[in-house]
């Protein structure tokens, strides 16, 4: 594809993007590039990358166009202010290439010409931007952030405009972090151990590992090191009876097969029948023979067969996904103040649910990749108000019990990771205990 074909396709995905402000955008990427097979490899790459920088920076360019009068950019728009603000484009780069020639972009019209011209010489960020837009933060999560990070938030703020690492988890019921190492080192790829999980691995740049020998055999796991240790302060051992209540497609069902040593029975619960489907699919690649699924439906009487008969019980809870901002930049601006406000209800009578099903003595892990207070601290207080046969277990307690040959990230009562801090995606988590009678 010539540059100009490139520039007209990812102005196509933007365009597709910003037509389903709902959805995710690597959702909407996958179902473009798949209609348009005809797309090599080197000019998806650029395709995507050019779109998905727009979007990364989407709140700052909707900034830029508020000052003009402009509330509704189109594609075209907010691409060649891409261009022009971050990349460094002149206006004439950006027309030369909206040539309209064979497979460009239809030529800019007078507007479009006089908009862009006004972008020209500016920088991205100006100090008269709101803190907002400044931080590239939405308004609707600021709040909980500035209660979060205080001083700290624009360093925050800046790790999450990074791009992430690639974590991997080795899978112990196959082989050890060090075998693991040695067998992607051998496919060429380099990867350096995690400094807090005991299991990861990281890879500094996006590689694909999909189809290596080491994932197709079950060796690895893609799996961020935030999410690994959530899976690790559940402290399930061999033998016990685990929940994991909103699995999903099973990655820490899976992380925790493996502390299990693949003995006692895990439960991988969901109600999405899809997703535990994929995750049939990767328990039986990981070689995890001690987990079941089940799916929950409305009236089901599982739970109240199966109350108060596990010894762990884990609550990922679905939540605004602030931790992961640096993966999945369009969350920022998929995402609102309703939909916190209503997870917030969500995570609430999930944990309600899932609570009846811990033993008495037992453990309730609750867990968000969430950033923000409300659907964090301040739901454990909640949660605690409610259920007064819980107590917290402090967080470096269990830590201390699982890793006392590394420092705890953080001095509790919870574990609140973030990408500035930990290197990891943004994950919380608490251990609550319920009363042995």
């Amino acid at each position: 594809m010539t540059p100009a074909a490139r520039l007209s396709a990812a102005i196509d995905l933007l365009s597709a993007v910003e037509a389903s402000p709902r959805r995710p955008a690597d959702a909407i990427a996958n179902d473009f590039f798949r209609a348009r097979r005809y797309i090599g490899g080197s000019d998806r790459r650029n395709v995507s990358e050019r779109a998905w920088g727009a979007i990364r920076q989407r709140l700052r360019l909707a900034w830029h166009f508020s000052e003009m009068g402009i509330a509704s950019p189109s594609a075209r728009l907010l691409l060649g202010a891409h261009l022009i603000l971050a990349e460094g484009w002149s206006v004439d780069g950006v027309d030369q290439n909206f040539s309209g020639e064979r497979f460009a972009a239809s030529p800019l019209v007078e507007e479009e010409c006089a908009l862009l011209g006004k972008l020209a010489g500016r920088p991205l960020v100006l100090p008269r931007m709101p803190d907002g837009p400044r931080l590239n933060l939405p308004e609707w999560a600021m709040p909980g952030l500035v209660t979060r990070f205080g001083d700290s938030l624009a360093e925050e703020a800046a790790a999450m405009e990074e791009a992430a690492p690639l974590d991997l988890r080795a899978n112990l019921l196959k082989v050890t972090r060090e075998a693991a190492l040695a067998a992607l080192a051998a496919e060429g790829i380099a990867a350096t151990p995690t400094p807090l999980s005991p299991w990861g691995m990281r890879i500094a740049d996006r590689r694909p590992v999909s189809a290596t020998k080491a994932f197709l055999e079950g060796l690895i796991e893609v799996q961020d090191e935030g999410s690994q240790l959530v899976a690790l302060l559940t402290d399930a051992r061999p033998g016990m009876r685990v929940a994991d209540f909103c699995a999903g497609a099973a990655g820490k069902t899976l992380a925790i097969a493996a502390t299990m040593a693949n003995k006692g029975h895990i439960v991988a619960c969901d109600t999405s029948a899809a997703r535990l489907e994929g995750a049939g699919r990767r328990l039986r690649r990981a070689d995890v023979n001690n987990a079941e699924r089940h799916l929950l439906t409305s009236g089901d009487k599982w739970r109240k067969r199966n109350s108060r008969k596990f010894d762990r019980v884990l609550v990922d809870a679905p939540c605004t996904g602030t931790g992961t901002w640096r993966r999945n930049p369009d969350a920022r601006i998929r995402t609102n103040g309703r939909d916190l406000a209503e997870l917030v209800l969500k995570q609430a009578m999930i944990l309600d649910d899932a609570s009846e099903l811990v033993r008495p003595g037992g453990r309730l892990v609750y867990a968000t990749c969430s950033l923000l207070p409300e659907e964090d601290e301040m739901q454990m207080a909640a949660f605690l108000e409610r259920h007064q046969d819980f107590t917290a277990v402090p967080f470096t307690e269990v830590w201390d019990a699982l890793r006392p040959d590394v420092a705890a990230p953080g001095p509790g009562p919870y574990m609140a990771l973030s990408p500035g801090s930990h290197g990891t995606d943004g994950f919380f988590a608490a251990v609550l205990q319920r009363h042995p009678s």
